[in-house]
């Protein structure tokens, strides 16, 4: 049964594989970017983003020696900005320990920063066609439904997957369709059962059981924001860098306070983040500014988080 779903699947991926850039390459520079700015983030706004950023940083030299704040800001809009810190520290340490070329070894791979088992396995496997599963969100799923054990953990799943890797005999290949059976058809709101190549071989087939499958959401906490805007038409507008760790971490804004409580007054915008959802107050100051920062007369060289920018456009742009 497992060579039939082997032939089945990567037959059905070579004709419905979706064309994406990140697909057509083996340099590994190009493939790790992909899989970071991939997590967490959906396609559609991966692609314009992932060609403008070799643009920027062509090589991992350059991405190595260019500014944090570029790197933020050329994550910009991609949010979960603790991604790009990390590209950029493992660029560095590609430089100092590695050369500038990237680790080819599985281990090596995994110690680089914001890396951790299943993006080395991507990385690994599409670039140099090592034997290492992938376990992302959509596999996952496949895998659990394929069983017909919703409830595995990933100490279970792991074996499954490299079993299933070893019986495709196309490593690279097996990975990639396996996130596309998972993105395309196996979604978690609806399985396409009747379209799926490999129904047959599918303990779930034509009976998912999504109750079963349904994840414990965490509680989103409202965090209610002063933000101090501080202009002038000669110097611009006031702004400082967010501390090192926490929300928006390393990136500019205008001067925040975290407010105990909700004002009266309506918040100019909501932002939603994962587990956070920020109402955002302007308070709009004649009043010298205090603590540090700078005046800034074009915000577009420096990393604004996407809040930010859509509250200033709905006070003072």
């Amino acid at each position: 049964m497992s060579s039939d779903r082997c032939s089945y699947l990567l037959g059905w991926y070579g004709e419905h594989a979706r064309a994406l850039p990140w697909r057509e390459t083996t340099d590994p520079y190009r493939i790790w970017i992909s899989e970071i700015m991939l997590q967490q983030t959906q396609v559609k706004t991966v692609l314009p983003r992932y060609q403008q950023w070799f643009e920027q940083f062509p090589d991992i030299q350059s991405l190595a020696t260019a500014s944090l704040n570029d790197v933020l800001k050329a994550w910009e809009g991609l949010g979960y900005y603790r991604r790009a810190r990390f590209i950029h520290q493992a660029a560095q340490r590609i430089i100092a320990e590695h050369g500038g070329t990237f680790p080819s070894v599985f281990d090596d791979i995994m110690a680089l920063p914001g890396i951790g088992r299943s993006t080395a396995g991507a990385i690994a496997s599409f670039s140099v066609a090592a034997n290492t599963p992938v376990l992302d969100g959509n596999v996952k799923r496949v895998l659990k439904r394929w069983h017909g054990q919703p409830e595995l953990k990933d100490k279970a799943l792991w074996p499954l997957a490299q079993q299933a890797l070893d019986a495709s005999g196309d490593p690279a290949c097996w990975n990639q369709a396996m996130m596309e059976l998972g993105a395309t058809l196996c979604t978690a709101k609806a399985a396409g059962c009747d379209l799926c190549p490999v129904n047959s071989c599918c303990t779930a087939a034509f009976d998912v059981p999504y109750a079963a499958e349904a994840r414990k959401t965490m509680p989103v906490q409202n965090v209610h924001w002063q933000v101090q805007l501080h202009t002038c038409p000669e110097k611009g507008i006031w702004l400082s860098q967010r501390p090192a760790s926490g929300i928006w971490a390393g990136l500019w804004t205008p001067p925040i306070i975290e407010l105990e409580s909700a004002p009266d007054s309506m918040p100019a915008h909501i932002h939603q983040l994962t587990h956070r959802r920020l109402h955002l107050y302007p308070f709009i100051s004649d009043a010298a500014p205090s603590g540090e920062g700078l005046w800034v007369r074009c915000i577009e060289g420096y990393a604004l988080p996407t809040g930010i920018h859509r509250l200033l456009e709905k006070v003072i742009l």
